[in-house]
């Protein structure tokens, strides 16, 4: 979901390459999981035709406002306010849909704006959450978790090598001033990283990086939402249909890769196996792993690490 807001003139990203894999019919239903801005919806609503459906869906509630501003009065598009993890459940899908889009990770505007608390580049509460009126906040977490929960958090979701450092120091910190600022945990995490950790990574990134990334990834359930979204969108998908996810990171793009691959492909023989289990494939990856182009990669530094996979439902699959 790393993408520009729109009064920056950019284009959201892969922005063709989605619109493309979608495979947009103007009569067709679509879904953006992920509006953030509303970038990539406004490519596919002006792709569709009066009889055309585009529904919106997205945690922040800076973002559905957004929605209700802009598409709110267009009788083509349903907005509703909350994870794509529970698409299945919202009304407006039961009908089936041509396409659905999940824009992962965390948003231009979110990080921009320090009070979300995403960025440690800018001081701003220690919050981080897409859904600021549910759940724990990262203070909250940071305040009462223990150091062996919070050390498998960093490694976990944030391959961080010194996880069980930056833990310790989080605990032995915390008992005297509560950590409820991002610079406060930018700072911590930056003093303890020993001198040249950062060596792999060529000087390029902040010693914080990675923890933020594994916290906010745990505050707000990324990945298993992710896995439950995945689930949702193939239940909602009419045959035909496509499902087009942008990844930022290996943990997501695994994830999507094995999904897809799982329903695609038949699964290796096993010799120990009487019988082989019939497979019938209910996925067609359309292509492999999708990349930003130079120039949008030179123009939106942010994009280069996305990943687009494109799949198609198959004839026959409920």
């Amino acid at each position: 979901m790393e993408r520009a807001t729109a009064s920056s003139g950019h284009l959201p990203v892969m922005y063709a390459q989605v619109l493309d894999g979608l495979r947009i019919v103007g009569d067709g239903a679509y879904l953006d999981g992920t509006f953030g801005r509303g970038g990539h919806a406004r490519g596919v609503l002006a792709q569709l035709g009066p009889g055309g459906r585009l529904l919106v869906m997205d945690k922040d509630p800076e973002a559905i406002a957004v929605a209700e501003r802009e598409f709110g009065a267009d009788p083509r598009v349903a907005i509703f306010r909350g994870s794509f993890a529970a698409l299945a459940g919202w009304e407006a899908t039961a009908a089936g849909l041509d396409g659905v889009l999940f824009d992962l990770g965390v948003s231009s505007p979110q990080l921009d704006v320090a009070e979300r608390g995403f960025s440690f580049g800018k001081d701003g509460p220690l919050d981080m959450r897409m859904d600021p009126d549910s759940g724990e906040s990262a203070a909250q977490w940071l305040a009462r978790a223990d150091e062996r929960e919070i050390a498998d958090v960093l490694w976990t979701y944030g391959e961080e090598r010194q996880s069980r450092r930056i833990a310790r120091a989080i605990v032995a910190d915390r008992e005297a001033t509560p950590l409820l600022r991002t610079a406060q945990l930018a700072e911590l995490i930056a003093r303890v990283m020993p001198r040249g950790d950062s060596k792999s990574d060529k000087g390029r990134i902040h010693p914080a990086t990675r923890s933020f990334q594994a916290i906010r990834i745990f505050i707000n359930r990324e990945l298993a939402d992710l896995e439950l979204g995945l689930e949702a969108a193939m239940a909602r998908l009419k045959p035909g249909g496509r499902l087009a996810v942008i990844s930022f990171h290996s943990l997501e793009d695994r994830i999507v890769k094995r999904f897809i691959g799982a329903r695609a492909k038949a699964p290796p023989a096993n010799r120990r196996m009487p019988v082989e289990r019939a497979f019938t494939p209910s996925l067609r990856a359309i292509g492999g792993a999708i990349k930003a182009g130079d120039d949008e990669t030179a123009a939106n530094p942010r994009a280069r690490s996305a990943v687009l996979r494109v799949a198609e439902k198959l004839e026959g699959e409920a």
